[in-house]
């Protein structure tokens, strides 16, 4: 490196982003995946141990893929190199590969080549690193937002081990939102800039597991702002809305507001109100409302209030909670608009609530026990003790049905499901009409 490069590396050090220069240099300083990183786990044993094997880090933005493999580099005694998929060619690649080359030859050192946005690589680009992941001579270290079962050539798959980072928890961009700030070294400690607890915990609601989202607001904020009377940088809420381009809705996750509107919007769709009903899924999502939570609201209506008078209703909601967890925001409003669209819409019946419940009274109030015919004649010595005799299997019958007793001797007659005449539950209302007779 000459005197020129040196000084042109300094400056772009000290210039470069916040979220950069704040970026964690060791394992302890990395805030948050500990399901990858806690102490016990895999992934911290390797880079502590400096025994890595290829790996691809996959991930939403912001969470700490391109964080970690420079954590590898400041950690590992093999060299380190790192390349840009949208940006690199193959001859980038040939010369990694022969600086590789020569240094495992002449000095028995490993080399560590980080492909940042590998899915960005096409089938050739990818197919040409295959043979020097194979053989050692190179230690591959891909970081993707796509999910790489799809995107990455399946023969790097199988030589690598994949890490899949989280969206960060609002507690953890809280830390480095603190650590930014008040860092004097590499933060914005030196502006002398304070921000109030309500716009930290905004910007680290509205950041949705976005690291550097929450840093460029805080850093846009500190650079933006006046100091006031006493002479430092405050970073309100009013401040911290601005940065993040986001207005304040007031709606304290921890307070009346959030259980006020998420019962809002369940009675929306428990009264079939889809347009009040995706009006509270905004006034939730905008707010910055767990996705999870949300989902998890719907499956529980679709199942309560809808249950067997639109069986699909479940399928959908289910579907959409795994959907929107694996798509994240803002896609995944879509995703949880057309399952509380679909709830909302679809016909109700609350049968299958009150039949759990009755029974669960029943069976704390008069425990009764299983008819000997309907237990188990599996085990030896089962049938000597009257266990299995007499059952009569239904598909042995004419219409697949027998005229046998299921229930408890002491809850014949009982009956626990009474079912809708609305949408698909009106059908098994009619055939347990037959069935009963």
């Amino acid at each position: 490196m000459d005197l020129f490069e040196y000084a042109r590396s300094k400056t772009m050090k000290s210039e470069a982003p916040l979220a950069s220069r704040i970026r964690p240099r060791t394992l302890d300083e990395v805030v948050g995946q500990q399901h990858m990183i806690g102490k016990d786990k895999l992934l911290y044993r390797a880079i502590s141990a400096d025994k890595l094997s290829s790996l691809i880090f996959y991930g939403p933005p912001g969470t700490g893929k391109t964080t970690l493999a420079k954590v590898i580099a400041n950690t590992t005694s093999a060299e380190f190199t790192q390349i840009n998929a949208t940006v690199a060619g193959k001859k980038d690649m040939e010369e990694v590969v022969k600086a590789a080359k020569d240094n495992r030859g002449m000095y028995g050192k490993k080399t560590i080549l980080f492909v940042d946005e590998i899915h960005r690589f096409n089938k050739g680009q990818q197919d040409y690193l295959l043979p020097f992941v194979e053989d050692g001579t190179l230690i591959l270290i891909g970081a993707t937002t796509e999910n790489p079962y799809f995107e990455v050539n399946s023969a790097l798959i199988s030589r690598s081990v994949i890490f899949e980072l989280k969206p960060l928890e609002k507690e953890d961009i809280r830390v480095l939102i603190d650590r930014a700030v008040y860092d004097t070294e590499r933060g914005m400690g030196a502006y002398g800039a304070v921000i109030d607890e309500d716009a930290a915990d905004f910007l680290a609601d509205m950041a949705g597991g976005d690291a550097r989202a929450a840093l460029n607001a805080v850093e846009l904020g500190v650079l933006t702002t006046a100091p006031g009377a006493d002479g430092k940088i405050h970073i309100t809420l009013e401040v911290a809305s601005e940065c993040i381009q986001k207005r304040v809705v007031r709606y304290d996750k921890d307070g009346d507001n959030h259980y006020d509107t998420i019962s809002a919007f369940i009675k929306s769709m428990r009264g079939s109100d889809p347009d009040a009903a995706v009006y509270y899924l905004a006034r939730m999502l905008y707010a910055g409302e767990s996705v999870t939570f949300i989902a998890r609201r719907i499956m529980i209506c679709a199942s309560e209030d809808v249950g067997n008078a639109d069986p699909r209703a479940l399928q959908v909601a289910v579907a959409a909670s795994q959907a929107a967890e694996r798509v994240g925001m803002p896609e995944a409003q879509l995703i949880l608009a057309q399952a509380a669209l679909y709830v909302a819409t679809a016909p109700k019946s609350n049968s299958a609530t009150n039949a759990i419940y009755a029974a669960m009274r029943s069976v704390k109030e008069k425990p009764a026990a299983v008819p000997p015919h309907l237990s188990d004649s599996h085990y030896k010595g089962a049938q000597l003790l009257g266990k299995g005799i007499g059952y009569e299997y239904a598909h042995d019958f004419p219409k697949h049905f027998s005229h046998q007793q299921y229930l408890p001797d002491e809850l014949v007659g009982q009956k626990f499901y009474e079912p809708s005449e609305n949408g698909y539950e009106k059908e098994i209302r009619n055939y347990l009409e037959w069935v009963r007779e």
